[in-house]
């Protein structure tokens, strides 16, 4: 009987974030294909090519600090607020320079791939300013939102491990593709 249970506080507890997960992948979707955004791609060739490992690292990077996170309370090892905590503050910094890292080679990866095949890119500068600026604004925001999700729905007695996946997910395409059309814009005026 004991099974059952878990298997229904699970269900009940991802449940509504899976319903919110799913308009937000509307919500970006309709950013991404708003004119603003088309023609960011068509004034830097290889955006297009870089968008899905953008949007793909975000996940990868901050699913992992929600883990820890979620790990370290479930231990006891990390306090539910936001407070100076050496290893709260160990795995921030390591996701937010995994996150700026990522996105800068994905730019230069992108580009030399381009490259390679002989196709129209951006220049490296243009790709690596937009991914830069993108990605600082996207590790800020999913960092700080992550951790009030995963602190809150802790205090209120939910388990962050069934929440984690979806709000990452679903953070990482809002912010990565709002932030992305931002970065777009200031190029445009930059270059």
């Amino acid at each position: 009987m004991e099974g059952r249970q878990t298997a229904w506080r699970i269900y009940r507890e991802s449940l509504p974030i899976l319903v919110v997960s799913l308009a937000g992948g509307i919500f970006a979707g309709s950013v991404l294909g708003s004119d603003g955004m088309t023609a960011g791609f068509e004034r830097f060739p290889g955006m297009l090519l870089l968008l899905p490992a953008f949007l793909a690292t975000r996940g990868n990077v901050y699913g992992a600090l929600g883990a820890r996170i979620s790990s370290g309370l479930h231990q006891g090892m990390i306090d539910p607020e936001f407070s100076w905590d050496r290893r709260l503050v160990n795995a921030v910094v390591a996701s937010f320079l995994n996150g700026i890292g990522v996105s800068v080679f994905i730019a230069v990866l992108s580009w030399g791939i381009l490259q390679v095949l002989g196709r129209e890119s951006a220049r490296l500068v243009e790709l690596v300013s937009i991914m830069v600026v993108s990605g600082v604004l996207t590790s800020t925001t999913l960092i700080f939102g992550l951790l009030a999700l995963v602190f809150a729905s802790y205090e209120y007695g939910l388990d962050p491990d069934n929440l984690i996946g979806p709000i990452v997910t679903t953070l990482g395409d809002i912010f990565g593709v709002v932030f992305l059309f931002i970065a777009l814009t200031i190029a445009e005026v930059l270059f």
